[in-house]
């Protein structure tokens, strides 16, 4: 079971956020570099937030004795939200005077690609005889992250060193950054660099293996785990990963 987790995000947001969306994808209008990071933290903290709940009902989806789970896209987007609000003191439905629309938008998008994995997932995680869905926080992060990047201008990714899937292989600036925090185990926070003289934002935050990681990912090294792929020998508090998320900016 992999039930990795990333460090609980505070973000103070400021006035003024210019973000331009356009249907059906969604564009970035000039804006403070402060203001994008903030907007790339947030997103994080969002999917994040999904991820937390899937592991949190990763039980109840694996439990091969009962059929409706009662774990539907609705039921997940309160758990979603209150998550969120957990973690950042933002209620996305009663949201501050401080959040502007556009950036409500996005974070909007990102919650409706969530919750239609969720939604797309329902056959499996009903199935009655079956323990192992693979619906998991990482296979929810992908394909929620997935839908949201193919709507929006911004990208966001899941990534690691050693990826299991070829669509979340690090690209040569994820490789690099990975690398560097995987030598600074201490390190919680968000690593933020602007890119292409300033016209790009990348924004990776670390994932590290927990206790309920090492099902999967833990020892002994090379042996199947029970979703088939081998165990990387990990241990807790190990670097698993980092949400990667990249935002074009226009300076007009």
């Amino acid at each position: 079971m992999d039930t990795m987790k990333t460090p609980s995000i505070s973000i103070i947001l400021s006035f003024g956020l210019a973000l331009l969306l356009s249907s059906p994808r969604a564009g970035l209008a000039q804006t403070s570099q402060q203001e994008v990071e903030q907007t790339a933290e947030l997103l994080g903290t969002l999917l994040n937030a999904g991820r937390v709940v899937v592991e949190q009902n990763q039980l109840l989806i694996n439990d091969p004795g009962r059929g409706d789970k009662g774990f539907t896209p609705n039921v997940f987007e309160q758990s979603v939200l209150t998550e969120f609000a957990h973690q950042t003191h933002i209620d996305l439905k009663a949201p501050p005077a401080s959040l502007p629309p556009q950036t409500k938008d996005l974070l909007s998008l990102l919650l409706t690609a969530s919750k239609e994995v969720v939604a797309d997932a329902q056959f499996v995680i009903n199935q009655r005889g079956i323990g192992y869905k693979n619906f998991i926080p990482a296979t929810f992060g992908s394909q929620a992250a997935r839908k949201f990047s193919k709507r929006s201008k911004v990208t966001i990714k899941q990534t690691a060193l050693n990826a299991r899937g070829l669509r979340n292989m690090p690209d040569p600036y994820e490789e690099a950054v990975l690398k560097r925090v995987a030598s600074q185990p201490t390190l919680t926070s968000p690593i933020v660099e602007w890119i292409d003289g300033g016209r790009v934002l990348r924004t990776m935050l670390p994932i590290y293996y927990s206790e309920d990681c090492l099902a999967c990912h833990g020892n002994p090294k090379g042996i199947l785990d029970i979703s088939g792929y081998p165990r990387e020998g990990a241990q807790a508090g190990d670097l698993a990963g980092a949400i990667s998320i990249q935002i074009p900016v226009d300076h007009r």
